[in-house]
């Protein structure tokens, strides 16, 4: 049962409104049948209106988090979202190069409101430390920019930025263009040896907060419980637009995706 089951390594931050960071990412691994775990690296306090304050843990606690769970339970699959800064990139670095395993790199940022989550002199940092390490990287198009110093404004941007993701070292990129104009969402999966778009109808809610942080762990959860790469981004796509389609309501601001939609698909 547990080689099927997929066990999924969550280096990220703590959403107080459970819309985002580690709060979507277990729900998404568990929606769709994997088990996940968790190191938290910064607690924030937030909701659908915004960040209000961000306390970070100590890398050393986020390591020993992360090995504590790595010498019991194990993982098939790493997947990191907020880290901060540069202490924190280095310590998380060490933790997935001991590891063993693929990693799904999720660039966090900014958040949905705002709020910086990356400090700005951390960008090199991750781009240097993490990308090679990537299995798969999930940036936004601002995510791409920072991290290349690129324009990134439409399609054929993203895919430039893709190419120079790979060439840093990324195994693969899933260059996602929510960010980039137009009513149709196309999102980029590349490697150095294939490309596949993934088209959609733009939908039109403020209720899109976490939808970076899901999809990154719906894509690792398909990696963990061993499904391929592309069959993987595909599943999680379509995870994604659907918990967009049922979100609750939930706030006055940017609220939460429906994680759950898959135990509740008859309804």
């Amino acid at each position: 049962m547990s080689e099927h089951l997929g066990r999924v390594l969550i280096l990220a931050g703590s959403d107080s409104g459970g819309g985002a960071g580690v709060q979507a990412d277990i729900k998404t691994v568990t929606a769709l049948g994997g088990h996940a775990s968790t190191a938290i690296t910064a607690i924030t306090v937030q909701n659908t209106l915004g960040v209000t304050a961000v306390h970070s843990l100590p890398p050393e606690l986020v390591t020993a988090q992360a090995r504590a769970v790595l010498d019991d339970i194990g993982a098939d699959v790493i997947k990191t979202g907020m880290l901060g800064d540069t202490a924190m990139i280095e310590a998380v670095a060490s933790v997935i190069a001991g590891a063993g395993v693929p990693t799904v790199i999720d660039p966090v940022m900014i958040a949905k409101g705002g709020a910086v989550l990356l400090e700005p002199y951390a960008v090199q940092a991750l781009a240097d430390a993490l990308i090679p390490l990537a299995a798969l990287l999930t940036p936004n198009a601002p995510e791409a920019a920072a991290l290349t110093g690129l324009v990134v404004e439409s399609t054929d941007d993203l895919r430039r930025a893709g190419e120079h993701l790979l060439a840093h070292g990324a195994s693969a990129v899933l260059m996602k263009g929510g960010h980039v104009e137009g009513e149709r969402v196309i999102d980029i999966l590349m490697t150095p040896v294939s490309e596949t778009r993934f088209e959609s109808g733009r939908i039109h809610t403020r209720h899109t907060h976490g939808t970076g942080c899901t999809l990154a762990s719906a894509c690792a959860v398909g990696l963990a419980q061993g499904h391929s790469l592309q069959r993987s981004v595909e599943r999680a796509h379509a995870y994604v637009q659907e918990a967009i389609r049922r979100a609750p309501g939930f706030g006055a601001g940017h609220g939460p995706l429906d994680h759950a939609w898959p135990m509740r698909r008859s309804s």
